[in-house]
């Protein structure tokens, strides 16, 4: 698939089938993401895999919504700031978050051109998480996404108009 039709096919997924993912499929997945592009090629992140198979009812509590433990996998996106580029000469920004953004959508991306759905959460709770998955100090969960073979058909796309979301350096 060209790079336009995936990122207009991507979209978050909200309802999954709990057929297992073929091992090679779910190494495409990972690898996508170990291959993003990195601060200083940092890679100051780590992805906890979770089979959510007679998990459901524990998962529910790091997010609870029923379809985030339909599928049979959730991907944990995690940063570990100590290992992450931080901009000394200015404001002392840390860019191990971005870092462990930019593998996520990498991953979600080759996930859509595999035929697999992923919706990208924020809003799950941190501290039922780090307990669950016993997270060690100095690694933060960024982001989770379940990750299966969707059941539901994206919808529209609604997104501010281009124009909205640029400027030029000159007015």
């Amino acid at each position: 698939m060209d790079f336009d039709q995936l990122v207009k096919l991507r979209y978050s997924c909200r309802y999954y089938s709990p057929d297992p993912i073929e091992e090679k499929l779910l190494t495409k997945v990972l690898n996508a993401a170990r291959l993003a592009p990195t601060a200083s090629n940092n890679q100051p992140f780590q992805i906890i895999i979770i089979n959510t198979e007679n998990k459901q009812e524990d998962l529910l509590k790091i997010y609870n919504r029923k379809w985030f433990v339909q599928a049979p996998l959730i991907l944990c996106i995690c940063s570990i700031p100590e290992e992450g580029w931080i901009r000394h000469s200015y404001d002392k920004k840390n860019y191990s978050i971005v870092d462990a953004a930019i593998a996520i959508d990498h991953l979600t991306l080759q996930a859509a051109d595999l035929g697999l759905g992923t919706c990208w959460i924020a809003a799950f709770n941190p501290s039922e998480a780090i307990d669950y998955l016993k997270i060690p100090k100095g690694v933060e969960p960024i982001a989770f996404t379940p990750l299966g073979y969707p059941l539901d058909e994206p919808k529209e796309k609604i997104r501010r108009p281009l124009p909205d979301l640029i400027r030029y350096d000159t007015w």
